[in-house]
């Protein structure tokens, strides 16, 4: 586990930059990590569909849905997920919602 600051927030991370609260995360600290982790310089409307079904999943779950469920309750499907995701779904969408690692997730 080590500390990173994002959007002037301190928050823990795990050994694959995984935030550890998600209480901690909000819009500014998404875009900071889209940045950083997925070279991703703006957040357009449809990242924002799929990070928001994530956190609203996750947070009523407490677990990231599964791929299949998110292409097709967000109308993205898996080729355009990884062209908005470079590294995925389950590591680089989640990780820019402010999830844990997925269970799984390699």
């Amino acid at each position: 586990m080590g500390m990173v600051v994002l959007a002037g927030k301190e928050m823990e991370v795990d050994e694959d930059g995984f935030i550890q609260d998600p209480d901690l995360w909000d819009q500014e600290v998404a875009r900071e990590l889209a940045k950083k982790e997925e070279g991703i310089e703006e957040m357009t409307e449809e990242h924002w569909r799929v990070v928001n079904y994530l956190r609203d999943y996750y947070l009523k779950f407490k677990i990231a849905p599964m791929v299949r469920k998110l292409c097709k309750e967000t109308g993205t499907d898996l080729k355009k997920m990884y062209v908005l995701f470079p590294s995925g779904p389950a590591k680089g969408a989640c990780k820019v919602a402010g999830l844990p690692k997925p269970t799984g997730c390699v």
